[in-house]
């Protein structure tokens, strides 16, 4: 009878992990997807926003889609680049704090899943010092103060979108071992580790809406405080 009791509490503790681990990992798919959603809808939106009022062929006038893609797609990065150039200062902070954080992130996990295979990505290994392994939350969060301090301390805002790139890049390499700050435990590969993929992935969805949102009301400026001047008569 004490086997058996014991067999069916094994039983119930394996099931209630699986359940757990499959509720991880549909969150998981749940922020990625709302991830994708929003970033991807910055680019696709303005690709064929692009297409539509630029020089290349719409879908109805050309045979070749493929050809007439390549040409909205080269000009969607040209009004970006000039876009960019022409952007307030606000909106090139956001637009750099994007980018770094996301391609850190990326980065980072890629790294790391070399490194617990190979043992070294390049010149990267795992730090040690002394007994202890340096996790890098460690010279994330002290990239992220220092940025965070020169753009406070300057108070200039030309500086701000310089200053967002290396901001972007400790806080990705931050978030990407939040689960570790949570737990107070070296998590990055188990099954609470998924804790940091959410955060990182909740905050790169926030941060594509944000830049959809300052689209919005960028043209919603542009309709209301920045009316179109009446011609003059002339003279």
């Amino acid at each position: 009878m004490r086997v058996r009791a014991a067999d069916l509490v094994l039983r119930q503790s394996r099931t209630a992990a699986q359940r757990r681990r499959a509720a991880a990992e549909r969150r998981t798919r749940m922020l990625a997807g709302v991830a994708i959603v929003t970033t991807g809808g910055v680019v696709v939106g303005e690709v064929f926003r692009v297409w539509h009022r630029g020089d290349a062929p719409l879908l109805a006038e050309t045979d070749d889609v493929v050809l007439a893609a390549e040409q909205a797609i080269e000009q969607t990065v040209e009004v970006a680049k000039a876009g960019y150039r022409g952007g307030s200062t606000r909106e090139n902070a956001l637009m750099n704090l994007l980018l770094s954080f996301t391609g850190t992130f990326a980065v980072v996990r890629a790294s790391t899943t070399i490194i617990r295979r190979r043992g070294r990505f390049g010149p990267f290994r795992n730090l040690v010092v002394g007994d202890d392994h340096i996790h890098h939350f460690v010279p994330g969060i002290a990239t992220a103060f220092i940025a965070g301090g020169i753009s406070i301390l300057s108070r200039n805002e030309n500086l701000d979108p310089i200053l967002a790139v290396p901001f972007g890049v400790g806080v990705a390499l931050t978030l990407d071992e939040s689960a570790l700050l949570l737990k107070l435990d070296d998590v990055y590969w188990t099954e609470d580790g998924i804790v940091s993929v959410q955060i990182t992935l909740a905050t790169l969805g926030m941060l594509s809406s944000l830049a959809l949102v300052l689209r919005v009301l960028r043209r919603g400026e542009a309709e209301v405080l920045d009316p179109d001047p009446v011609d003059e008569p002339a003279i």
